[in-house]
This record gives structure tokens, sequence and C-alpha cells, in this order.
């Protein structure tokens, strides 16, 4: 590869980057941001945006990736040396809502071009990672709930997407979301509310 196409492909990586990065910022602004619009505020022409990405779909198609990519690496992470399957869902929830708060409008934006079922799949390998740990809480008798492990995790993954949309609909506020998620997902697998509200607390003050 040539000095000059080397700095032509940097370049390029360095305009998707900016453009990604403006798109997510005009879009939480705007969830009816246009390309045109995102392109006038990464400084470049609107042909450079629909070279990178060919339709606003498209756009935030990657976007959700990214989010997706994000969640997982903050799930990793918060559930690290954690060995306790409460603490662990409690940490994991923690982590991910601390991200998933700066996205909850794109995803809701998302939920009306990727689909979804698109965004499900995207969650796949996140929801896997959670079946194990609700399983393995099952098996302890840390868990008690009438659902198997991977139904069960279904079901706490859209509490989290019905805890952000009530967040975008102003019925709570973003700041009391994140530990009142928690909290209705451990109660959720059978954790008593009490023990719940102190762990979350707990783990809260340590974050």
């Amino acid at each position: 590869m040539t000095a000059m196409t080397t700095g032509n492909t940097s370049r390029a990586d360095a305009n998707r980057r900016r453009i990604l990065d403006v798109a997510l910022a005009e879009l939480l602004r705007d969830p009816d941001a246009s390309m045109d619009q995102i392109a006038r505020a990464a400084g470049v022409v609107r042909r450079t945006v629909y070279g990178h990405f060919p339709s606003r779909e498209a756009l935030i198609s990657t976007l959700v990736d990214e989010a997706v990519e994000t969640l997982a690496d903050a799930d990793d992470r918060a559930r690290d040396a954690v060995t306790d399957p409460a603490e662990a869902v409690a940490r994991s929830v923690l982590a991910i809502w601390e991200i998933a708060d700066r996205y909850r409008l794109l995803v809701a934006l998302a939920q009306r071009t990727v689909t979804v079922q698109g965004i499900r799949e995207r969650l796949a390998p996140l929801r896997e990672d959670k079946v194990q740990l609700l399983q393995q809480g099952l098996d302890q008798g840390v868990f008690h709930s009438p659902l198997p492990a991977p139904a069960l995790a279904y079901v706490h993954e859209q509490m989290l997407f019905a805890v952000m949309e009530a967040v975008n609909d102003g019925l709570l506020t973003a700041r009391e979301a994140g530990r009142s998620a928690t909290v209705a997902v451990l109660t959720a697998a059978g954790v008593p509310a009490s023990t719940a509200t102190a762990l979350v607390a707990r783990v809260s003050e340590e974050t």
C-alpha cells in the first residue's frame, strides 16, 4: 500500500468516525435529523456521508451496532470476578444502564428503523451471557422464577426497554431510573424487594 493510499484510507476512516460521532449527537438532540443536517454538523458535504452510509437507516444501524458493543464491554467489566449471581446482575444492570441512558433516545429511534427484531438479534450475545448468569442463580437458589433462564432473560431485556421508554416519555427521571430498573430486574428474578433494594444501594455506593 502506497503512502498516498494509506493517507486516503486514514482520512476516510477519520471522516467516518467523525460522521458517526456527530450523527449520534445530532440524533439524540433531534431524532428527525436528516442526512443533510448531519453532514453540515460534521463539516462535510452530503456526498461524503452517503459515501460511508448509503442511507439514514444504514447510519442508524451502525450506531446501534456500536452501542451494543459498548454495552457488552460494560457488562463484561461489571461482572468480572463477581461470584454472587444477584450481585453480578445488579452490577451488570447498573453498568449497562449508565451506558444505555446515553443511547435511550437512539434505541427509541432505532425501533422505527432497525426494527425490534433487529435490535434483539444484535443483543443475542449479551443475552446469552445473561442466560448463563440467571441459570447459575436459579441452580443456586439465589433466584426463584417459574420461567426458565432463557425466558427470564427476555423478560429482563424488555423491562429495561420499557424503563427507557418511561424515561423518554417523562414518567421517570433518568437519575432514578438506573437503580429502579436494577431493583425491578432482581425482584423479577425472585429476589425479595428489600434484599434487592439494599444490594443495589450498596453496589451503587461502590461504583
